[in-house]
C-alpha cells in the first residue's frame, strides 16, 4: 500500500523494482525512500550504503557546481580579500555537518595489505626459490609418504599449540559481543566496579540502535599505551557527575567504549579520524541532512575535567534536541497512523472473514438442502421404478403360470390355500411342478381372477422379485421355504392344506409410522 501523497504508478518498472528492493532491506517509509533513491540515481546498492552509513554532507554534483570558476593565478590577493575570505571559510566549516560512518568490523584474516613495489621486486627471487622448494618437498612427500608423518610427529607439539598461545604480541579477535564483554571485564578488573551503562555489543549495533530510537551514541576510545588514559578514566569518566549524566534517562545516551588494541575499536577510531587519546565522540541523527544521516555532534579528545566533559556533552545534546524532538513527533505520528491503518485492516479482515464464514455456511446449507432434495427425489424415483417393475413382473409371471390340470390328469397334487384375506382357494398342480409355481400362483392370484393375463408382457430386465410371504402347513407346523427348492409333490405330497403367512408385516408397520 503506497503512503499518502506518494504515487508509485508514475515510476517506471525498473524504479518500482529498485524501490521494492530498498524498502525490503531498510524497512523505510516509501515517502522517504523515493527521494533517497532519486539522489542516488536509483542505484539500490548506493542507497542502502547511504541509509546505514549516512549521506555525505553535500551532494558531490551540487558541490562541484557550487565551486567557483578558477581565478587567474597571476592575480595577487590583497589584504582585504584575505581578511574577508577567512571568516567566511571558518563560518562555513563550523556550520558543516560532520558525517558519522557506520563501521562493521572486518576480520583480520580478510585484511590484505600490498607490499611496496620496490620490496616486491627485491623479494621476487626469494619467492621463486620458496615456491620451487615447496613444490619439490611436496613431490618428495608424495614419493616417500613416511617423511611427512615423521616430520609431523616431531612438530606435533607446535602444531597442536593454539594460535592464541603461540602469539603474545596481539589480542585474540572475538565476535563483537564477546569483544564488548572482554572490554567490560578488563575495565572492571583495572578500575574496579562502576555504574557506567556500557553497551554490550558491537559499534554497528549501537549505531543502528541510536538511529532507530533517536538517541545519542557516546563513543569512548581508550589506548592503554597512553599515559593519560588511567587518569582520564579515574578522574573524568568515573566521576560521579559524569556517570549520573550518562545514566540520566532524559539524556537518551547509549555508551559504547572500546580498546584500540581490538580490531573493531581500531577500525572505529580510523573511521572517526581519531588523532588523540583518550577520545570521546557524541554521534546523533541529523534530520537536516537526510532521514538516515548520522553526524558527530561533538568531539572530546585528550584530558578533560569532569565539568568540561559534561558541559560539552550537555551543549551538544541541547543543540540537537529540538530537531530530534520534531523527528520523534513525526515518527510517533507515522507510527500512530500505521497502527490505525493496521487496526482498520485487521477489522476489515475480521469482517471479511465473518462474511466469508456466513457465505460458506449459507452455501453449505444450500448444498445440504439440494443434496437432501436430490436423495428424496432419487428414493421416490427408485420406489416408483420398483412398483412398476413389480407390477410388470406379476403380469409377466401370471402369463407364464401353467393352467390347472384337467380331470383326465392323474399325476397331480391337490392344494388347499388360505389367503391373507381369509379366502379359501383349492387348486390342482402338476406333480412335477416346481415349488416356485405354487408361490407364483399365490402372488398372482388377483390378476388371474381378474382375467388381466396377457402374453405380450415381458419380464423386466435386471429385476429379481422377492416373495413377501411363506407357505406353512398348520398341523404339524412346517414351513415350505422357496429356497429349499424341489417339486410340489416332493415337498407337500399328494395333497396339502397350506396357510399363506406374510413376512413383510414389520416393514409395513414401520412404513406406516414414518
Amino acid at each position: 500500500m503506497a503512503d499518502a501523497g506518494v504515487d508509485i504508478t508514475q515510476l517506471t518498472e525498473e524504479q518500482q523494482l529498485a524501490l521494492q528492493q530498498f524498502t525490503s532491506v531498510t524497512d523505510q517509509d516509501i515517502k522517504d525512500a523515493i527521494p533517497l533513491l532519486q539522489r542516488c540515481q536509483w542505484n539500490v546498492q548506493i542507497a542502502i550504503a547511504r541509509f546505514f552509513d549516512g549521506e555525505p554532507a553535500a551532494d558531490p554534483v551540487a558541490a562541484a557546481a557550487s565551486v567557483p570558476a578558477p581565478q587567474d593565478t597571476r592575480r595577487q590577493e590583497t589584504l582585504l580579500n584575505g581578511l574577508a575570505a577567512s571568516p567566511r571559510s571558518s563560518t562555513s566549516s563550523r556550520r558543516r555537518v560532520e558525517p558519522a560512518p557506520r563501521v562493521v568490523p572486518q576480520p583480520e584474516s580478510q585484511v590484505t595489505t600490498s607490499a611496496p613495489l620496490l620490496l616486491t621486486v627485491l623479494l621476487a627471487p626469494f619467492n621463486l626459490v620458496y615456491s620451487l622448494l615447496s613444490k619439490y618437498f611436496r613431490f618428495m612427500g608424495y614419493l616417500f609418504p613416511f617423511i611427512p608423518r615423521a616430520w609431523g610427529r616431531v612438530t606435533a607439539s607446535n602444531v597442536n599449540t593454539p594460535a592464541s598461545r603461540r602469539t603474545t604480541g596481539g589480542r585474540r579477535q572475538l565476535s563483537t559481543r564477546d569483544t564488548a564483554a572482554r572490554f567490560i571485564r578488563e575495565f572492571e578488573e583495572e578500575y574496579g566496579s562502576n555504574d557506567l551503562p556500557f553497551f554490550e555489543n558491537g559499534y554497528a549495533q549501537a549505531f543502528d540502535l541510536a538511529k532507530k530510537e533517536l538517541k545519542f551514541l557516546l563513543v569512548v576510545l581508550i589506548s592503554p599505551e597512553h599515559d593519560l588514559t588511567a587518569s582520564f578514566i579515574r578522574e573524568t569518566l568515573l566521576a560521579r557527575n559524569v556517570v549520573e549524566f550518562i545514566r540520566n534517562p532524559e539524556n537518551n545516551i547509549i555508551l559504547w567504549a572500546g580498546n584500540v588494541q581490538d580490531a573493531e575499536a581500531y577500525q572505529v577510531s580510523a573511521a572517526l579520524t581519531c588523532t588523540k587519546y583518550p577520545f570521546a565522540g557524541l554521534i546523533v541523527h541529523a534530520p537536516s541532512v537526510s532521514s538516515t544521516a548520522m553526524s558527530i555532534a561533538t568531539r572530546i579528545a585528550g584530558p578533560t575535567t569532569p565539568t568540561q566533559f559534561v558541559s560539552k556533552l550537555r551543549h551538544a545534546i541541547q543543540a540537537h534536541n529540538e530537531p530530534l524532538e520534531r523527528t520523534r513527533a513525526q515518527r510517533a505520528d507515522q507510527q500512530a497512523t500505521r497502527s490505525i491503518r493496521q487496526q482498520q485492516d485487521s477489522a476489515y479482515e475480521r469482517s471479511l472473514a465473518q462474511d466469508r464464514q456466513r457465505a460458506r455456511k449459507k452455501r453449505e446449507e444450500a448444498e445440504q438442502k439440494a443434496k437432501e432434495e436430490k436423495e428424496t427425489l432419487e428414493r421416490e424415483q427408485a420406489k416408483e421404478r420398483y412398483t412398476q417393475n413389480v407390477e410388470q413382473w406379476r403380469k409377466w409371471r401370471a402369463s407364464s403360470i401353467s393352467d390347472e390340470p384337467g380331470p383326465e390328469e392323474k399325476n397331480i397334487v391337490r392344494i388347499s390355500l388360505r389367503m391373507p384375506n381369509a379366502e379359501r382357494v383349492v387348486r390342482k398342480f402338476a406333480a412335477d411342478a416346481h415349488i416356485e409355481e405354487l408361490y407364483a400362483f399365490v402372488e398372482c392370484y388377483d390378476i388371474l381372477q381378474a382375467g388381466e393375463v396377457t402374453e405380450k408382457v415381458q419380464e423386466p430386465a435386471g429385476f429379481e422379485y422377492e416373495y413377501k410371504f411363506q407357505l406353512v402347513s398348520p398341523m404339524p407346523r412346517e414351513v415350505y421355504e422357496l429356497k429349499a427348492g424341489g417339486t410340489v409333490k416332493q415337498r407337500i405330497g399328494r395333497s396339502g392344506n397350506l396357510i399363506v403367512e406374510r413376512t413383510n408385516l414389520e416393514s409395513d408397520d414401520e412404513g406406516e409410522e414414518e
